[in-house]
């Protein structure tokens, strides 16, 4: 079983908790800069990978996709994602990426919000994702920034002065990939880290073609409904990357 951390119980309290906050980083910059990023939807076939509550599922269908196929390692998150955006045109799947099968040129659109950092082997799932994909078809991710992922740390990266203002963000063993082990609402959450040379990378040895990279900044609304998100404008903590078969 790939690494689940999203039904251990106290995690996901914490984890639901976080996302019903009407200001939250998911709603006020992760999401909006995904939603940016995609093709017109109308009557596409989608594959949300790590589709969590199904909120973005039903989005696409919401903006015309013709089907989604939504798949979470979590029975938790599907477990609220059929309660809450249930429909006809999206296939909720529990599985990982790692373990799911399609024919060749499934999907139009191929879509992962913050799940492909809990990979293990990013070379082999960008494989499936390009032979999943279409002629022509869309490839866009989201992961924790590298210069997040980096440290082997688990403590705050932030350097503070001695009246705790923000100094500047410490980043170290960016070129040292593989397995990091942080606390983040529980301990022992496993992630892996890799340099941006290695993401992009690996999409064009695959034969997908780098259309735009995007490092979110948040705008003034966002900071006037989250004052702490205003960190992003000196470190961003996520990276996006749309590519195209």
């Amino acid at each position: 079983m790939k690494q689940n951390i999203y039904d251990n119980p106290i995690f996901f309290h914490h984890y639901k908790t976080l996302r019903q906050k009407a200001s939250n980083y998911n709603r006020l910059l992760e999401q909006p800069t995904m939603k940016a990023l995609l093709p017109p939807l109308t009557n596409l076939q989608v594959l949300d990978i790590g589709c969590g509550m199904g909120n973005f599922a039903k989005y696409c269908i919401d903006h015309q996709a013709k089907h989604v196929t939504a798949l979470d390692v979590s029975s938790n998150m599907l477990s609220v994602a059929k309660q809450e955006h249930a429909h006809s045109q999206i296939d909720y799947q529990l599985q990982a990426i790692e373990d799911y099968e399609a024919p060749s040129a499934s999907f139009d659109c191929i879509t992962s919000s913050l799940s492909l950092h809990y990979v293990k082997d990013f070379d082999a799932v960008i494989g499936q994702i390009a032979h999943m994909l279409r002629p022509n078809g869309v490839f866009i991710f989201s992961v924790e920034h590298p210069i997040a992922t980096a440290r082997h740390t688990t403590d705050d990266n932030w350097v503070y002065d001695d009246n705790h203002q923000r100094l500047h963000y410490a980043v170290d063993h960016y070129q040292e990939e593989g397995l990091r082990e942080q606390t983040w609402l529980v301990d022992g959450v496993v992630k892996y880290h890799r340099t941006i040379a290695t993401l992009v990378n690996t999409l064009i040895t695959h034969g997908l073609t780098i259309d735009k990279i995007v490092e979110p900044i948040p705008s003034t609304a966002a900071i006037q409904q989250l004052p702490s998100i205003e960190k992003e404008l000196r470190r961003p903590s996520f990276l996006f990357i749309k590519a195209k078969k």
